[in-house]
């Protein structure tokens, strides 16, 4: 009897047992925070490292983990097909993002790739407001954390930009919000509510880009030390919209609109500012079981090197600013979640290329194009050629969509046309290859420009024929600052740091893809990976 009492006494221990390691939830950060950068080419984090404190970048780079070649899968490098894919794990073939603008196909009409007519502004004007996720095709790792824990996890996505902001949050997001240059507010749209929350609405009512907007632009630190920077006064660079003069200091012009603050670094503190309102407000990461996830762009960095390029003081000047508004960031994720309480990641969308005029200047062989003239002369050729106009819709991504229509009212067909573009494009030298998006095999192309080309390619959103041009090369639309969209690494080698909960310090030179970062947060989550996500989780991470 008293061996059958201590039977029945163990076994009811170690049912209990089980039962509380059953009853244990899945243990996940409390908080994840999405960082993009917009324009932030890899090399940025070691180009300006000596100038960074130690608690922004460096302290990222020194307590976190760095995929150090982590590179952009597709073509064009965009910020809209960018941040689809790292939040989605996928490419603009399968989600459908295959440009920041598109030629439908089938309608021949512009797309804009947040654009949706079936939803009103909220707290914005029309021609902000008007936005949503509907045009993206599948989940993003945002998405599948809310199925994982029935919709009880909240994301929000914050940026200047709407595609910032509405594409990295999701389809299930409890909240996008983005910048109105018409109020110098963040807005939303009926997709995700009928009202701003009191939060947001009080943070707008403080009106901080006012503030912001009254301070000049100065170098944060003397002029001479920027070493890492061409002159003030240089040839390359463009000028803030309303300014008359590229150099510093800047915001002198009186009476500035709003949309001025995207071009500069106070755009970055305001996104700061906004993220934080939106952790109180919202009260993200304080569940007790549950994950929430914060989506946060920074534009500004985009407006600023389109305008002025990488070798400018305003770069310069502006990465050193924003390190120091992470380091803040960062300190007060310290103290509001908690060391190793939360999961960081930070990455880019896309690179830049130099200013073409630079390298010319330096010796370097390169070039830029206006994409809208090149479609001009392209039309043009084509009407000599076969007596007839608007053979093509334009030429857009580095591509060139075909009107079907009025080829087949011509009497033409597809092939020739395409085989007069072919021929016409690869008469200038400045062009390495074009791709019949049709037949990608037929073009022989080294490395793996052949996946890249067809990871970019969307049957119904993408031109049937793409235009690869030499290093140094792209389309631009002034021969000031910079752009990007190509193949080449300064264009497609971005940075990629995990931090924080669970994240090991160290570095790894082991090639990864932009999409490798959705099955990563997958695998440490313990979620499903997105429905298009074709990554891989970076194993170093799990070691």
């Amino acid at each position: 009897m008293f061996k059958l009492t201590k039977l029945l006494s163990a076994l009811a221990i170690i049912l209990s047992l089980l039962s509380i390691a059953k009853a244990q939830p899945i243990e996940r950060p409390k908080l994840v925070v999405g960082i993009v950068i917009d324009q932030m080419r890899w090399d940025y984090l070691y180009r300006f490292y000596d100038r960074f404190g130690n608690d922004g970048f460096k302290r990222l780079l020194n307590g976190g983990f760095s995929c150090a070649q982590t590179k952009i899968n597709y073509l064009p490098a965009y910020t809209a097909p960018g941040h689809s894919c790292i939040y989605t794990g996928s490419v603009p073939s399968i989600h459908g993002i295959a440009g920041n603008d598109w030629i439908d196909i089938q309608s021949g009409k512009s797309v804009y790739c947040t654009e949706d007519n079936s939803v009103l502004p909220v707290g914005g004007s029309v021609s902000a407001g008007k936005m949503s996720p509907r045009n993206l095709l599948t989940t993003t790792i945002t998405d599948e954390l809310r199925l994982a824990t029935n919709f009880q996890s909240r994301v929000f996505g914050i940026s200047l930009k709407d595609r910032g902001a509405i594409i990295p949050a999701g389809h299930l997001a409890n909240g996008a919000f983005w910048y109105d240059d018409s109020t110098g507010s963040f807005i939303s749209s009926t997709y995700y509510g009928k009202s701003l929350p009191t939060w947001l609405s009080n943070f707008n009512n403080q009106h901080l880009p006012d503030s912001f907007l009254k301070q000049k632009w100065q170098l944060l630190f003397p002029e001479n030390s920027y070493k890492q920077s061409l002159n003030d006064d240089n040839p390359y660079k463009g000028k803030i919209p309303g300014e008359k003069d590229s150099r510093f200091p800047h915001l002198q012009t009186q009476h500035l609109k709003y949309s001025t603050l995207r071009f500069t670094p106070w755009g970055n503190s305001y996104t700061i500012a906004a993220s934080k309102a939106c952790i109180e407000g919202e009260k993200l990461g304080l569940s007790v079981n549950q994950t929430d996830f914060l989506c946060i762009s920074f534009s500004s960095t985009d407006y600023i090197g389109h305008t002025f390029s990488p070798n400018s003081m305003e770069v310069e000047d502006t990465y050193l600013r924003l390190d120091r508004d992470l380091a803040d960031f960062f300190t007060y994720l310290d103290k509001k979640i908690g060391k190793g309480k939360y999961l960081l990641f930070l990455t880019a969308d896309h690179g830049a290329a130099h200013n073409a005029r630079f390298l010319i200047d330096n010796h370097v062989p390169a070039g830029n194009e206006n994409e809208y003239q090149v479609g001009q002369h392209l039309r043009q050729f084509l009407k000599q050629e076969t007596g007839h106009d608007s053979l093509i819709r334009g030429v857009e991504n580095y591509q060139v969509i075909f009107n079907d229509d009025k080829i087949k009212q011509a009497g033409l067909t597809l092939k020739a046309i395409k085989s007069k573009v072919k021929n016409w494009f690869l008469q200038q030298p400045q062009v390495a290859y074009v791709v019949d998006m049709d037949n990608i095999a037929a073009t022989p192309l080294p490395g793996n420009l052949s996946s890249m080309i067809a990871n970019g390619y969307n049957r119904l959103r993408s031109g049937s024929m793409l235009i690869i041009y030499n290093p140094g090369w792209y389309h631009g639309y002034s021969p000031t600052g910079t752009t990007h969209g190509t193949w080449h690494p300064y264009d497609t080698h971005i940075p990629l740091i995990w931090y924080g909960w669970k994240i090991k310090n160290g570095e790894s030179q082991t090639p990864a893809m932009m999409e490798d970062i959705a099955a990563t947060l997958a695998a440490l989550l313990h979620i499903q990976m997105p429905n298009g996500c074709i990554g891989k989780p970076v194993s170093e991470l799990f070691k």
